[in-house]
């Protein structure tokens, strides 16, 4: 009887080990949220990853200054945090997998919320809704993207839009940013690119003389976000709120103007 009271007691202390274990498997999420977020104010930094080459949402201004929509945003977020921005570069095809490296907290650069990406990280509410752009010479035959098929399009590999371009049948010619995206347009390399309608339109109010056009624009929008690393809920709450109160003082409307002339959450 003494030994199968003990067998007993033993299975019992196993199951409960087991228990505990999985309960704080299930807190480990919050728990390292809670402490990124402390991190960050702790620090009084947070670290945010751009391309610093994609006007207007991240780039260089002529003194060689890092400005943009994205780049103010992140401002305003860290500053109703109590941090301050500390911003990182790095190209396209490599900026999303820093956050895997912990080279920073955030990324701001205008990140389209897809569900593949959402399988993987987190992103704060929608800041910024944009559509899929057909960008050609004036003088194209291409109207629509179903005239892409066996074209060149100039786009970054693994952005929506170069995923967009290959969908309807153009050959991707890589290239690191929007800039190079239309300077290959322009001279002639590549028959179009498929890009940001936001992003060119500022091009367009710094080339009026430019003779690159939209020829075709996708319907429906596509909402961006900052994404971070997942299991941050304290981080996404507090990014979250940053967000809905610049929105409520004006503070977004003031940066969406400067840049876009409209509100473009929306």
């Amino acid at each position: 009887m003494a030994a199968r009271h003990h067998d007993k007691n033993s299975q019992e202390y196993i199951v409960k080990r087991f228990a505990i274990a999985a309960l704080l498997a299930s807190l480990l999420p919050g728990l390292a949220g809670a402490e990124d977020l402390a991190k960050i104010k702790s620090a009084g930094v947070i670290r945010v990853g751009t391309e610093g080459t994609y006007a207007p949402f991240t780039y260089h201004d002529a003194s060689g200054k890092l400005v943009g929509f994205d780049v103010e945003i992140a401002q305003a977020v860290a500053a109703r945090l109590g941090v301050k921005a500390e911003f990182i570069e790095g190209k396209w095809d490599g900026l999303i997998a820093g956050l895997d490296a912990n080279r920073y907290d955030a990324v701001a650069n205008e990140v389209s919320i897809t569900d593949a990406r959402k399988a993987k990280y987190d992103f704060s509410s929608a800041y910024i809704a944009s559509k899929a752009a057909l960008i050609v010479n004036g003088n194209s035959s291409i109207k629509s993207f179903a005239d892409l098929k066996g074209k060149k399009s100039a786009n970054t590999l693994t952005s929506n839009f170069g995923k967009l371009a290959q969908s309807f049948g153009a050959e991707v010619v890589p290239v690191q940013g929007f800039n190079d995206s239309l300077e290959l347009l322009a001279s002639g390399r590549v028959d179009a690119t498929i890009n940001d309608s936001l992003s060119f339109l500022d091009y367009k109010k710094h080339q009026p003389h430019s003779k690159l056009k939209i020829a075709a624009t996708e319907k429906d929008a596509d909402f961006s976000g900052i994404i971070f690393r997942k299991g941050n809920p304290q981080l996404q709450a507090a990014i979250n709120k940053a967000l809905a109160d610049i929105k409520a003082d004006g503070s977004y409307q003031k940066i969406s103007f400067k840049y876009f002339g409209e509100d473009v959450s929306h």
